[in-house]
């Protein structure tokens, strides 16, 4: 055999054999030791990896359950797909209390349906509503409103959300809906949040999102909210769960009692109610007096 190749051959070997040894030294020097906790915990998690827990995927938010755990405490950090029972399964495991968290669910704030803003141009483009926002204001002449294009669907992993054809809105299925935010983040104009899913499943929002003045808002949408304050001074007094700023008024739903006095004066319909809110009884006549007994 040629001398040149065996000498090669050995150069190469002895490289080799020297670089396995640095890489085996340096990584035993550097290794880090995880801790066995994390596998278990990830395995108890529904692995749909939505982000929802505001961690990158379920083995982010293994890994901070189980450095929460060693101190103690486990508050603020909660598994939306996984729900209480998974949560309390996992604080079993790791020894540590878990608190329970209200049911919740995503509430879209438009009320723009084609019937209330119908278009006045067609969009050409992209079909992202990512993409249309950076573009122009929207068929409607809307700035604040749903686009109708759909990436809050797309981002669903749960098959939660869909447009509907009819009013060209997106709709929550909430026996579906996890509240994982998914769709949330997808919104380029934050028109979904996450509210508590309600006593009885009674929730009550402005569907509007509209902080111009309400001639302006009117004129995009008969839907908008027009900033009058009527809603504000329906809610009772104890309760004071609505407030109005920049001519746009907000229900906190961690306040509202769904008792649905603001929904009847509005004058454009912009409050929604997973209910039929009871209609005020008529006043009596101040001028007409009651017959007198003869």
């Amino acid at each position: 055999m040629n001398p040149v190749i065996v000498y090669s051959v050995v150069v190469l070997g002895l490289v080799a054999a020297g670089a396995a040894v640095i890489l085996f030294v340096v990584a035993n020097k550097f290794k880090v030791d995880e801790d066995p906790r994390i596998d278990e915990v990830a395995e108890m998690l529904p692995g749909a990896n939505c982000g929802g827990c505001g961690y990158p995927g379920c083995r982010g938010l293994a890994e901070a359950l189980v450095r929460a755990a060693d101190k103690g405490d486990l508050g603020g950090l909660m598994c939306p797909p996984g729900g209480n029972e998974t949560m309390a399964r996992i604080g079993e495991y790791l020894g540590t209390a878990v608190e329970e968290a209200g049911p919740t669910v995503a509430v879209v704030r438009c009320g723009g349906s084609r019937s209330k803003a119908p278009a006045n141009l067609e969009y050409d483009g992209p079909e992202r509503c990512s993409i249309a926002h950076s573009l122009f204001a929207g068929e409607n002449g809307c700035a604040y409103g749903c686009l109708g294009l759909g990436d809050c669907v797309t981002a669903c992993d749960f098959d939660a959300i869909h447009m509907n054809s009819e009013t060209g809105l997106p709709e929550v299925d909430e026996k579906k809906c996890v509240s994982c935010g998914a769709c949330v983040i997808a919104c380029p104009r934050n028109l979904i949040e996450i509210h508590p899913l309600g006593k009885k499943g009674r929730r009550v929002w402005v569907a509007c999102m509209n902080r111009e003045p309400g001639g302006v808002a009117r004129k995009a949408c008969k839907a908008a909210c027009i900033g009058c304050g009527r809603c504000v001074k329906a809610c009772p007094e104890k309760i004071q769960a609505i407030t109005l700023e920049n001519n746009l008024a907000y229900i906190d739903p961690a306040k509202c009692i769904a008792c649905g006095l603001c929904i009847s004066v509005c004058p454009t319909g912009a409050i929604l109610a997973t209910f039929e809110p009871v209609k005020p009884k008529p006043k009596a006549d101040a001028g007409v007096t009651a017959p007198s007994a003869s």
